[in-house]
């Protein structure tokens, strides 16, 4: 009697999910990861084969690639796979310790024209700059060609260096990587507020979405507030990185459900088409 209970319970269960009209199962949002390192010191550590399976398996579908040095960009660019598309930016970087001094170093700069007369390239970043070292002339210099030539900036900054860009250009677009790291919620929607169509938050290794995995309060809040504004990102910076590329992506999906449908779509991938054309279907 308990059995034949149990396969009617089921049976109900599944009439229920094939009824018309009945709730679909929740989608397998694609991913458009918009802080992608695939740097190579001196080689890297996953082939381009490892990554795409990475990429397959995550249902990662873009990403902004920005690496150290830009080969690693390229190398993505190359690829051509159909199921992926490659946002490129330049990275103002040869080495790890360029990120200490590019931004006084008219070197760098000819690396970024020379970089961009690649032709595809998407915008510069990711890059290193805090507080008043963003008012140094090259830092200018790399704001107004960036305007100039249509590319976003995707900036790893403090608050006080993020308006010193803003203040170069009021033209400028900027991502800002880890979206201040701790600047408080409240805060952050008062710069996306301040910068219409010119700001966007990239949320890798950004503190205090979550509190035992449920989203908090304020973010909650403002995520719904400005879904159109936020992007995810990986920062595959180490190794380790891509070692735990799975999980990155598990704990996005896992805050990802506990917002509206559209809300989600639009930082899972949506911002990301929006800013950089269409993305291949799954």
């Amino acid at each position: 009697m308990r059995k034949l209970c149990r396969h009617g319970l089921w049976a109900a269960l599944l009439a229920a999910v094939l009824a018309p009209g009945a709730a679909p199962a929740q989608e397998r949002l694609a991913i458009f990861d918009a802080h992608l390192h695939y740097n190579q010191e001196p080689t890297p550590f996953y082939s381009l084969d490892q990554v795409r399976d990475v990429f397959r398996r995550n249902s990662v579908t873009g990403i902004l690639a920005t690496s150290r040095p830009n080969k690693g960009t390229h190398q993505l660019v190359d690829a051509k796979w159909p199921e992926l598309r490659v946002v490129p930016f330049i990275r103002p970087y040869r080495v790890r310790s360029d990120m200490q001094t590019w931004f006084k170093d008219p070197a760098i700069f000819d690396l970024i024209t020379s970089e961009y007369a690649r032709g595809y390239y998407r915008g510069i970043g990711e890059f290193h700059i805090y507080g008043k070292d963003a008012a140094s002339p090259w830092v200018k210099k790399v704001v107004d060609f960036a305007v100039e030539k249509n590319l976003y900036l995707h900036a790893h900054c403090d608050e006080e260096a993020l308006l010193i860009l803003f203040g170069h250009n009021p033209k400028v677009r900027i991502i800002w990587a880890h979206t201040g790291f701790s600047v408080p919620a409240a805060r952050i929607a008062a710069l996306l507020e301040a910068h219409p169509g010119a700001l966007w938050g990239e949320l890798s290794y950004r503190g205090g979405i979550t509190a035992g995995g449920k989203l908090t309060e304020a973010w909650r809040r403002l995520l719904a507030q400005h879904s159109d504004r936020f992007l995810l990102g990986s920062d595959t910076w180490i190794n380790e990185r891509w070692e735990s590329y799975d999980d990155t992506i598990k704990e996005y999906r896992g805050w990802l459900a506990q917002l509206a449908p559209d809300q989600a779509r639009r930082i899972a991938n949506g911002n990301a088409a929006r800013l950089f054309g269409p993305l291949p279907t799954e």
